[in-house]
């Protein structure tokens, strides 16, 4: 039981324990505060983002979508093992989950099946979504899996927590797969591992030469409002949809994909007065200057 920290003291913790840590937008007043309080805190939770691309898929943990509004968790973990800050404060990411789990966590002992969702996980814990489909098939290279054994014991060094303070939503609340592709028992063999010893940060590189400036972002031009029938189908529109999600504009039940649709259109219009526009300048039918604030990714 602890009083969370600080965001400053977050992020010292995770870049002290040799995590390159980027602080996204302003993460620090990000949080569901409002919907209730934040600690007090007990241990940290893993999850995966089912989600691919790092800017993308911090964008969406950041704001989240119409269904689960952000933050979605407190660091994004990508593949090259960066963690990615986008709340401080109260997240969506654990949900209700089982007491019994909770209990055990706070003793640090071994956990009993979770299978009850009666208790407030988002008050409780600490969340971490690593970038992965979460399909058995997205690998989990090493870098990453180093730095959620980092981040986890991060945290559990500044609290005093073991190892066993650290779980997987998967066993926390009933039905949750995540993290799938690699077991809780055995990364909590690893931060036990960590924990024995101090904090070992990454030797200080040479001095190098800057580097060079990463390609401007392609963006997919505006096709023309006649492109946007029902029974066209295009890559451009599945692009489209997954904007307009990460934008809190969905009104999938199920996509977005190729083939447009009505639920497009809908989604499309919610994005047209998220840009100010109203009555037949929202009626769903993209137009340039709505079109080119979406930034459809070049596909």
């Amino acid at each position: 039981m602890a009083t969370p920290l600080s965001a400053d003291r977050l992020l010292k913790a995770l870049r002290d324990e040799g995590l390159e840590v980027i602080e996204h937008r302003s993460w620090r007043t990000n949080n569901r505060n409002h919907k209730g309080p934040w600690g007090p805190t007990h241990g940290v939770m893993i999850h995966h983002t089912v989600t691919s691309g790092i800017a993308s898929s911090v964008e969406l943990c950041y704001d989240g979508h119409s269904a689960l509004p952000g933050p979605l968790y407190h660091g994004v973990i990508d593949k090259a093992g960066t963690v990615h800050l986008v709340g401080h404060g109260r997240a969506n990411h654990a949900g209700l989950g089982d007491d019994d789990v909770l209990r055990a966590v706070i003793a640090e002992k071994a956990l009993p099946p979770d299978n009850e969702a009666n208790t407030d996980g988002n008050r409780h814990f600490y969340g971490f979504g690593a970038v992965n489909l979460g399909d058995g098939k997205d690998p989990w290279p090493e870098e990453q899996l180093l730095a959620i054994e980092r981040a986890a014991a991060a945290v559990c060094r500044a609290h005093n927590w073991d190892q066993r303070s650290v779980i997987g939503h998967l066993e926390w609340q009933p039905g949750k797969i995540d993290p799938h592709g690699f077991t809780m028992d055995s990364m909590r063999t690893r931060i036990r591992t960590r924990l024995a010893g101090a904090p070992t940060c990454p030797p200080a590189e040479p001095s190098k030469p800057p580097a060079a400036k990463p390609p401007k972002p392609r963006y997919e031009p505006f096709p023309g409002a006649a492109f946007f029938r029902f029974g066209r189908n295009s890559a451009v529109i599945t692009a489209m949809g997954k904007r307009l999600v990460a934008e809190g504009c969905s009104r999938y039940a199920v996509g977005p994909g190729p083939r447009w649709s009505e639920a497009d259109r809908k989604s499309y219009a919610a994005w047209q007065r998220k840009c100010g526009y109203s009555g037949a300048a929202a009626d769903g039918i993209p137009g340039k200057a709505s079109w080119d604030r979406l930034k459809v990714p070049n596909v």
